[in-house]
């Protein structure tokens, strides 16, 4: 985690160093890099046997907890954005600046297709090839890149500092939120599929940081319950990338980075900068930090209790 702040901050200065230069092909870099991750995340997961075996028999199962969760942490974020009044431009609020927001339904539904198509052509490479972006680093390097180019872009913002001045300090409750919500999603959701309340908590405590929380349930509760996981998880990280600009035209900012739980400081903080808006970048990572320290510590306790 301090790497990535590291890279982040050096972008940060980076893009401050060239403020007096346009930097107009930055968004594209960055959506090219969000591919090529996506992609490396497929062939991750379709090179995974038991990701691949359990798909018929824990998929649906890991749908339901991925589906109540998020509604959930929705529900909960939507209910603090109207409870906090802000104090920016409607404008500033509920997406970023025109171009860097989809400017129709068709556009973001675009968007969406292209990385569905990477991270399929990603899965179906990892079945067939026995390669393994997590061994070789590659996925580390790629997102050490990604985190790279969004600091650049925030600190060749020169207006940005002063639109987040101008948020609600209550904002910093959105951690609470997201995980009250989560929580809330993964008890409903308990009556549904075969495993107890507490195994559906600890699957919902990884707020989709499914690399780290499946090896923990893995060892604590067993290979099926971390397949679960690791499946509820990365459905809940590729709904954000796919579905943030929908959620915050539909449901506000909050909830485009509720949405993304512990992802949002890393993997989908540009998706989410772009559709909830360059000032709630620092939020993202806020939060995203916050539940991305808690995830360890949670997940070990519901599995013990």
């Amino acid at each position: 985690m301090l790497t990535v702040f590291a890279v982040i901050l050096c972008g940060i200065l980076t893009g401050r160093l060239l403020r007096g230069r346009r930097l107009a092909f930055l968004p594209r870099l960055i959506t090219a890099v969000i591919w090529l991750l996506l992609f490396l995340l497929g062939v991750e997961v379709g090179g995974d046997p038991a990701v691949v075996g359990g798909l018929a028999t824990l998929g649906v199962a890991a749908f339901v907890l991925f589906g109540c969760s998020v509604a959930g942490s929705v529900a909960a974020s939507w209910l603090l954005w109207r409870r906090i009044r802000l104090r920016t431009q409607p404008s500033e609020t509920v997406g970023g600046p025109a171009e860097e927001s989809p400017s129709s339904l068709w556009s973001a539904l675009k968007g969406s297709l292209v990385i569905v198509a990477f991270f399929a052509a990603g899965c179906l490479v990892g079945l067939f090839t026995p390669f393994d972006p997590a061994e070789s680093q590659v996925s580390v390097l790629v997102l050490y890149a990604l985190m790279f180019f969004v600091g650049a872009t925030l600190g060749h913002d020169a207006t940005l500092a002063s639109r987040v001045r101008r948020l609600d300090p209550r904002l910093a409750l959105l951690p609470a939120a997201t995980a009250a919500g989560t929580f809330a999603g993964a008890a409903l959701a308990a009556p549904f599929i075969p495993w107890s309340l507490t195994d559906s908590l600890a699957v919902g405590a990884g707020f989709g940081y499914y690399s780290l929380s499946s090896i923990f349930i893995a060892d604590l509760r067993g290979p099926e319950l971390a397949t679960v996981a690791l499946l509820c998880n990365v459905m809940r990280e590729i709904f954000t990338l796919l579905a943030a600009p929908l959620v915050a035209r539909r449901a506000g900012p909050l909830a485009a980075v509720s949405i993304g739980g512990a992802t949002t400081f890393d993997t989908t903080l540009p998706v989410i900068t772009r559709a909830a808006g360059a000032p709630y970048a620092v939020v993202s990572i806020f939060h995203g930090c916050v539940l991305d320290f808690s995830v360890p510590f949670l997940v070990t306790f519901f599995c013990t209790l």
